[in-house]
């Protein structure tokens, strides 16, 4: 598939859950969000009937998001059933790394590849604080649990204010470096002000390349991480919605209205 801009879109970035077991300070607001109703998340069917149309229409390579995936009940039927679709050349999963102790070899024989963990720091005291009261050494552990699954590659995304130089983005990088893993440094974004830069290490955020479209938890089609057009899959059906996103794609993000926990970043 190609849009207007003649950029092949060939990445699927799918949100499966709103929820997340950690506080984010640079993701939610102090006094919590509102969470989707039930009714209005998209069944494991509906996920799975879109991307196999987005695939024979030439998607090759599949993210799952949230919120944080792995709070999602049954997360590991949905990778299943996602694995089994022919043509996926790349499946892989963004997690905050808390539930992946637990869920490491599973994901990896269901058919996940590789893996990306947020970590933006290594000091215990200072990512309590950041996710409002979370444990690192879930996270740690976490990590541990994927080198053992064999996931390749390992990605740490690393959230900083300007640069990589910053202290706790080098003792990430620092720690990278001595477990054999990649990191990724992503400016902290602004959706509503259209706020964001190239990711270090990565390729989100440069528009001229841009070759994904996600769909939200609710089933939204959206063409852009920075633009509000989305295209609904239970009114207008998989192949219309994704028609849509695809003639809708802006040549360069705005601004959204949208949250990062709601659409997988």
């Amino acid at each position: 598939m190609y849009d207007r801009f003649n950029r092949q879109i060939d990445y699927l970035r799918i949100s499966v859950t709103d929820k997340c077991d950690l506080r984010c300070t640079y993701c939610m607001p102090d006094q919590g969000v509102p969470l989707i109703p039930h009714e209005d998340m998209l069944s494991f069917e509906e996920i799975v009937e879109f991307t196999r149309h987005a695939v024979w229409c030439g998607i090759t390579k599949v993210r799952i998001t949230g919120g944080e995936p792995l709070v999602r009940r049954g997360i590991l039927t949905l990778v299943e059933m996602l694995g089994k679709i022919e043509g996926i050349r790349d499946f892989s999963m963004t997690t905050n790394g808390t539930r992946l102790a637990e869920f490491a070899q599973p994901l990896a024989a269901a058919g996940i590849r590789r893996v990306n963990i947020s970590l933006d720091t290594v000091d215990a005291e200072t990512y309590a604080r950041i996710t409002r009261g979370g444990d690192i050494r879930n996270v740690l552990n976490g990590i541990a649990a994927a080198q053992v699954a064999r996931f390749r590659p390992i990605k740490l995304n690393c959230v900083i204010s300007r640069s990589p130089d910053e202290p706790d983005a080098r003792a990430v990088a620092e720690f990278s470096e001595l477990h054999g893993l990649e990191v990724r440094f992503i400016r902290r974004m602004n959706l509503e002000h259209g706020t964001f830069s190239v990711v270090l290490g990565g390729d989100g955020g440069d528009c001229a390349r841009c070759n994904r479209i996600r769909l939200s938890c609710d089933g939204w089609v959206r063409p852009c991480l920075f633009s509000d057009t989305s295209f609904n899959v239970r009114r207008l059906g998989p192949a219309e919605a994704l028609r849509q996103a695809i003639e809708a794609k802006p040549e360069s993000g705005r601004s959204s209205k949208a949250q990062f926990y709601s659409i997988g970043g």
